[in-house]
């Protein structure tokens, strides 16, 4: 029976060049009956690992080789003659081969890299043992120089290879319909083989698995080159036989030369591999004195506990004690010392750092110091994360501030070794909806097409074509040829491999040299001293034994540690946030209030909702809400709260198992609460119980059902029923799936706890740091300035002599106050401001708008930097910002000019330039131009994201609130309307954007701008031709319902028009019980009744409906000046008309009403900007 091996395959590790799918490559194979096949990538080996493995799976002996590119000369050589290296097919056919294999691809990735990665003949030769080399296809050397006929190359390439390889050198013979010189190389190859006795081997370039894939892969290649279907000049195979063949099609090919085909057998046993996933290499850490590794562990851990703890208690001792014996057993003491030397190292830089995961289960971790929670404070489970019976490497997630994660790779590459230290890769897949697009673009279709179908298609992640082929609307466009065609070469094509990146936190760290044991590329980060990427992602890094790592920078961690930096530089002080007290009542009066913009983890609407109704009393608290605020426990929230404050009896599912549920009100909440039931219940180890919870969670149903035998047995041995038993099995079986990690949930709880804190303690300082990390993102720098705005902290806007690079703060007097960061503007970089920055530190601030023109230097200001200078107000002390705008060309033509005199060593530019250009005057002359506040407003968020100057719709916007309170015109009426009922919003039409549901129907999003935020106008498909008509104007009144689910408000649209502010407002009909009752004291409950906050609201006009003007005074802010309420009831003297005055005194959750019956006022202007001066109007409101 005729037997063949497939030994030159690209699989779609070969990026956008191979299609064939590794699981559907070894799966073809096994059908066709062959036992063995290659995987042959260009000079990559990135699938190694996954294809050993599958191909073990279903008894297929797997070759791992590779298509190399080889330099003409030497592989560290970057000329233009080096640009089309040689190919050359390479197999290992030993572990050392595979060792050698890895070793080359390193080198051609990492130093020969010049266009592709490269090695040479040098190189090769060193690493050649236990390789099998095939002479490769048309572009190798061997068949280039028999194209050019040039006999002496030939011979001396050939020659050569015998030479390095010698039995293990085999000519490769493949034909393919359209290959240039196919023919010729092939007559010339057997004829080197009948001449010098060099066996030759009968290949075929698959690029895909099976033929039918031809079409596909012609798209898959034109998105590689970047170019179309249509394209006449575009690289393609011109036959349909790149697909793994079966033997009888290979015999029928090449039936005369059946030597070849039976050498692919010969190969094949030749090559034998085998791959030890059950070794651990972890890197040995060097202990001092002789030390092991245990006694060091045990040394620092004793140390550290003395600091921790004032007292040995037993019951400390015995936790610690027995993590330590779990750790030797395990033999893990240099992997915890690794993690121990970099947070010595994190330490000393004061760099913050956090562990997430169940890593902050350990108490020898916490007394090392690389985690900073008390595992014993809160009861969390070591076993969780590691234990006897699951022998798994542990997984200690590593976070650090952002910008300074590079400074802890860098330590950890100076003491472990750059050979030892790599960061992991991981690839992308082209999805469903890039799919769609690609498909499009390649097939030269009409953009529209592929948009519309991408729109349709749900954007959730993971979602396949296949889903979307349920939506009717989606089925309905298949009907049209090209949308089907484009649905059904996206289906072959989703999923493929598209591009490799650099894993955001894996990082590895070897005890040998990494290249022994997996093959390195160079990082994808812009930072040049970065280590290497290996080529083998997270799965098959923890296959071949590596310690794998996750060094994550976290944003949120560079936020606290800027804050302490701010916090000791404003108030010359040194700051541990380490001391800084859990029980601090600030802290949780903010997180009670919902006040959780920018506090981690908390600051999502329905959150804020949640936050708001538990009121945190300690971080347990906070760590409990993290854990349920996630799909699946969200619907034990309510439950929750109510149980806290004894609304709800609290329901336990068995009194055995009150202790382990009492701290969540008897709701499972945590996978280690599941780890004490099965170990109080089913007789379980808390080792054993980790095992069950994985399995839970795997959901396979032939374990699932061994796990609840044994748990019923371990219940009945234990005295319950058998009903009770499995009762209890199946309340944790769902449990287990989506609880959360204890640990994990703590620490993200202490972060949220921090964040609390300095935005409850030290918020401008906090503010600060916040606004810096938005940087870049208009949306969240507008949505931070907004909530600071409410603080009455001000923001102060960008100003070429005051502003920094980044967001600032100033100092006057007293007051603090923020100054917006010139890098922050649109058009604006950073290096371009810090160079101005620079020049006005070194030599004083910009005394005209003539003296900057002249210090300035012309490569680093362009026309988009100028002119968004201008728009921020940046140059406002220089003139009218429509006049400079307006004279921008003048003012570049300026610094030019001044430039070039200063870069001369001329003294004048007539000097220069003779008579062609005239000396600059002293002053530029400005036209004469005064720029609107609407200009100003509308350039400001154009360039900033939000406005400084006073929007003038706002005021009147206010206006008709005051007429009619009943219409909303800000964020703070939502929350207390009848949302059953259509309400009417006035608001500005900000954006909108198209959209498509799930179902496929199309929808529109409206943000719309209220005067204190933006909420979104939903507008579905049976409305969506009527929003046209108001659309496009500055100003629409919209009727819909309010829909405020878990705190997110938004709008359903039903109508909508044009507004203009001449319209006339009907006023609302004023009843006895519209007005505010004159009671001593108002609770909070009586306060959440009334809206929620007094924002700015003045009139006017139509001061016969305003029957009463109220005045809210904060005890705590306002009553620092002692002088107030002289100065407010001087301003109501002033003026005296018939509109009686209350002063609502706020304190905490109460306020008290007081009447003023010696102060009716008349409403005008007059009294409004008086007020305005000393309290604010957002202090002042007209009831009407």
């Amino acid at each position: 029976m005729n037997s063949f091996v497939h030994l030159h395959n690209h699989s779609e590790y070969s990026l956008l060049d191979g299609m064939s799918n590794l699981s559907k490559m070894v799966t073809k194979v096994k059908e066709n009956s062959q036992s063995a096949i290659a995987i042959t990538d260009h000079g990559n080996m990135y699938g190694a690992v996954e294809f050993y493995k599958l191909a073990k799976q279903n008894d297929i002996n797997p070759i791992i080789g590779l298509e190399a590119y080889v330099a003409k000369e030497d592989s560290l050589k970057k000329t233009t003659d080096e640009k089309s290296p040689y190919h050359l097919t390479l197999l290992s056919q030993n572990h050392t081969g595979y060792q050698n294999l890895m070793k080359l691809v390193t080198h051609s990735n990492l130093n020969g890299f010049y266009y592709k990665p490269r090695i040479d003949k040098k190189i090769l030769e060193e690493n050649s043992q236990g390789i099998i080399a095939l002479s490769g296809c048309p572009s190798s050397e061997l068949s280039r120089s028999i194209i050019i006929d040039d006999e002496k190359k030939t011979k001396e390439t050939y020659g050569w290879f015998k030479e390095v390889f010698k039995d293990n050198f085999y000519l490769e013979i493949m034909e393919h319909v359209g290959v240039p010189h196919q023919k010729k190389i092939n007559e010339e190859l057997l004829r080197i083989h009948k001449a010098n006795n060099i066996p030759y081997v009968i290949t075929n370039d698959n690029h895909y698995v099976n033929q039918e894939d031809h079409s596909a892969h012609e798209l898959l290649m034109c998105l590689q080159t970047n170019s179309n279907i249509n394209d006449p000049h575009r690289f393609k195979f011109d036959d349909d036989n790149y697909h793994i063949k079966s033997t009888e099609e290979m015999y029928e090919q090449w039936g005369e030369l059946t030597e070849g085909l039976r050498n692919t057998l010969v190969i094949a046993e030749k090559c034998n591999i085998e791959l030890d996933f059950s070794k651990s290499l972890l890197p040995k850490y060097e202990c001092p004195d002789g030390k092991s590794s245990m006694e060091y562990l045990r040394e620092l851990t004793y140390k550290g506990f003395s600091k921790k703890f004032e007292s040995n208690d037993s019951k400390l001792i015995e936790r610690l004690e027995y993590e330590l014996e779990v750790i030797e057993k395990t033999k893990f003491p240099d992997y915890f010392l690794v993690c121990w030397d970099i947070f010595n190292f994190v330490n000393s830089k004061k760099i913050l750092s956090a562990v997430r995961g169940s890593a902050a289960a350990s108490l020898v971790l916490y007394c090392l110091e690389v985690t900073r929670i008390n595992p014993m404070e809160h009861n969390l489970v070591f076993e969780r994360f590691l234990n006897l019976e699951r022998r798994e490497m542990p997984d200690i997630d590593m976070d650090f501030e952002d910008d300074k994660r590079n400074e802890v790779m860098k330590y950890c590459v100076d003491r472990y070794g750059k050979d030892h230290i790599a960061q992991i890769i991981t690839f992308g897949t082209m999805g469903a909806k890039a799919a769609v697009r690609d498909v499009t673009r390649v097939l030269d279709l009409p953009i529209s097409v592929g948009d519309k179908l991408a729109g349709i298609i749900p954007t959730r992640v993971g979602t396949k074509i296949k889903d979307a082929q349920e939506i009717e609307e989606f089925k309905s466009l298949q009907r049209d040829n090209d949308y089907k065609k484009v649905v059904d070469f996206a289906t072959k094509l989703e999923g493929t491999i598209r591009h490799a990146s650099t894993h955001a936190a894996g990082v590895i760290i070897s005890q040998d040299n990494l290249t022994d044991d997996v093959p390195l590329q160079r990082s994808t980060s812009d930072d040049e001293n970065a280590p290497p990427t290996t080529q083998y992602a997270m799965g098959a890094i923890a296959d071949v034994g590596l310690l794998k790592m996750d060094f994550l920078g976290l944003t949120n961690l560079t936020i606290i540690g800027k804050t302490i930096e701010l916090i000791e530089e404003m108030n010359a002080i040194n700051f541990d946030i380490y001391s800084i007290s859990k029980e601090d009542k600030n802290t949780f009066d903010l997180l009670s209030e919902g006040d959780t913009f920018g506090v981690f983890q908390l600051e999502s609407a329905g959150m804020r909702k949640y936050i708001k109704d538990l009121k945190p009393s300690n971080v347990s608290d906070i760590a409990a809400m993290i854990a349920l605020y996630r799909p699946g426990p969200m619907e034990h929230i309510d439950r929750f709260i109510r149980s806290k404050y004894g609304k709800e009896k609290i329901k336990y599912p068995h009194e055995a198992l009150k202790e382990i549920l009492s701290e969540t009100y008897g709701i499972i909440v945590y996978q280690d609460q599941v780890l004490k039931i099965a170990q109080a219940f089913g007789g379980y180890t808390l080792g054993e119980a980790d095992i069950l919870r994985k399995a839970m969670g795997k959901k396979i149903k032939e374990v699932m059902q061994a796990q609840k035998d044994t748990f019923i047995k371990g219940s009945l041995k234990k005295g319950f029923d058998n009903d009770i038993a499995n009762e209890i099995f199946e309340l944790i079986e769902p449990f287990a799936g989506y609880a959360f990690n204890k640990a994990h949930s703590v620490s993200y709880a202490m972060i949220a706890y921090w964040t609390a804190y300095f935005k409850a303690n030290y918020k401008v300082e906090y503010f600060t740091s916040l606004l810096n990390s938005y940087i870049n993102n208009f949306d969240k720098i507008s949505d931070c300035i907004t909530e600071i705005r409410k603080t009455n902290i001000d923001v102060k806007n960008p100003h070429i002599n005051h502003s920094q690079s980044k967001f600032s703060i100033e100092q006057d007097d007293n007051e603090r106050s923020i100054r917006f960061g010139l890098s922050s503007l649109k058009n604006v970089g950073i290096a371009s401001i810090n160079k101005i920055i620079n020049e006005r530190e070194e030599n004083g601030t910009f005394a005209s708008l003539d003296d900057f023109c002249k210090r300035m230097d012309s490569s680093w200001i362009n026309k988009k930097i100028l002119e968004s200078l201008i728009k921020s107000g940046s140059f406002d002390e220089f003139g009218d910002r429509g006049s400079l705008f307006d004279s921008v060309e003048r003012i570049l033509l300026q610094i030019n000019n001044a430039t070039k005199l200063r870069n001369s060593n001329q003294t004048t530019m007539f000097d220069l330039f003779g008579d062609e250009v005239e000396t600059p005057t002293t002053d530029l002359e400005l036209t004469n131009i005064k720029t609107e506040d609407t200009q100003k407003m509308h350039w400001e968020k154009e360039v900033l994201g939000i406005s400084f100057t006073e929007n003038p719709n706002h005021k009147e916007m206010l206006r008709i609130k005051n007429i009619n309170e009943d219409m909303i015109v800000s964020m703070n009426q939502i929350d207390n309307v009848d949302q059953k009922k259509p309400q009417t919003i006035i608001a500005e039409v900000r954006s909108y954007e198209k959209r498509v549901s799930r179902k496929g129907s199309e929808f529109m999003i409206v943000k719309l701008e209220l005067i204190d935020g933006v909420i979104d106008l939903m507008v579905w498909q049976n409305k969506l031709e009527d929003v046209d008509k108001w659309l496009h104007s500055p100003i629409a009144k919209i009727s819909g319902k309010i829909n405020n689910r878990n705190g997110d408000a938004s709008i359903w649209y039903d109508n909508g028009e044009i507004f203009s502010f001449d319209e006339e407002i009907i006023p609302k009909k004023i009843t006895q019980e519209n007005l505010i009752k004159s009671e001593p004291i108002i609770t909070i409950e009586d306060k959440q009744k009334e809206e929620k906050t007094i924002i700015e609201e003045f009139a006017k006009e139509d001061i016969n409906y305003i029957k009463e003007v109220i005045i809210t005074l904060d005890d705590q802010k306002h009553s620092q000046n002692k002088h107030l309420m002289d100065d407010i009831t001087r301003i109501l003297l002033d003026n005296e008309g018939k509109i009686p005055v209350s002063i609502v005194v706020k304190n905490n959750n109460e306020k008290v009403k007081l009447s003023l019956p010696f102060a009716n006022v008349d409403a005008s202007k007059s009294l409004e900007e008086k007020l305005d001066n000393i309290i604010g109007l957002e202090n002042v409101y007209y009831k009407q």
